[in-house]
């Protein structure tokens, strides 16, 4: 995971390069609640953002840092109960949470920088 900057409203997260395509990374980011860990997932030209916490029992999705997707990575999975999340939206599909939804954070990408641009916990 990558620590990030403290000023929530334009923390730069990577460069889009930095994810595989497909693929997922976590960040951690000082926000003024505390600690926001963030999964970013790429998949062709999309990049989408998700709070890592499963809506099952609020635990982290990956247990081992940025394993967040299946083998074809065609889905994001919590590894505490199976549930697993398609990429597109964070709604669970299968396992303990079905149409529960991983809770979104808004994203920018701008020259190649991948940005969370507020705190989606405030």
């Amino acid at each position: 995971m990558a620590g990030c900057d403290t000023d929530v409203a334009a923390v730069t997260l990577c460069r889009i390069e930095d994810i595989a395509d497909p693929g997922a990374r976590g960040f951690e980011v000082d926000a003024p609640g505390g600690l926001l860990d963030v999964i970013v997932v790429r998949r062709d030209r999309e990049i989408r953002g998700y709070v890592n916490r499963c809506p099952h029992q609020g635990t982290p999705l990956e247990t081992f840092p940025d394993r967040f997707l299946s083998r074809d990575a065609s889905v994001l999975i919590c590894s505490t109960h199976g549930a697993r999340f398609r990429t597109e939206d964070g709604l669970c599909v299968e396992g303990p949470c079905v149409g529960k939804q991983l809770r979104p954070v808004p994203l920018n990408v701008d020259g190649g920088a991948v940005s969370l641009i507020s705190d989606p916990l405030a």
